[in-house]
């Protein structure tokens, strides 16, 4: 037994060499997972990004074009440059309020008197996808954007 004060147990305590060794090894593993969440969320914020990107261009070519769903929905998918995008284009008419837009009749009328304007709505998503395979971020699993244009 190594008692305190005996030669060898005073050996053992000077001798450094593998210290670092040691404590790399033990770093490594937390890196690693800092690593990784940092590679995960650059990328989902990434993705995030393009979706937006499509929203706007969509937007962008109904602002140019008028009503197309088709043009609308094809220049949001197309600006995103990621594989999987799905794109919706919608015309509803609505009316202003304090907290937004009031979907309304085309024919109604709304409640300061006015007529309700016409709106384009383009919905842009994507399934996330992840660069590590099950890596256990708790990211969301759906990215979408959704611009709204008044068209009169």
């Amino acid at each position: 037994m190594l008692e305190r004060g005996s030669k060898l147990f005073n050996a053992i305590r000077r001798k450094r060499s593998g210290t670092a060794a040691i404590e790399f090894g033990l770093a490594i593993p937390v890196l690693a997972v800092l690593l990784t969440a940092i590679v995960e969320i650059g990328f989902s914020m990434y993705q995030a990004k393009q979706v937006s990107y499509g929203a706007e261009a969509g937007l962008f070519y109904a602002a140019q074009n008028g009503w197309n769903a088709a043009g609308i929905q094809n220049a949001a998918i197309n600006a995103t440059g990621l594989t999987g995008t799905a794109a919706t284009a919608s015309q509803f008419c609505g009316c202003p309020s304090s907290t937004g837009i009031t979907a309304a009749s085309c024919s109604a009328t709304c409640s300061d008197g006015s007529q309700p304007s016409q709106y384009i709505q383009i919905n842009v998503s994507l399934a996330r996808r992840s660069i590590i395979i099950n890596s256990g971020f708790a990211l969301p699993s759906t990215i979408s954007a959704q611009s709204i244009l008044r068209q009169n």
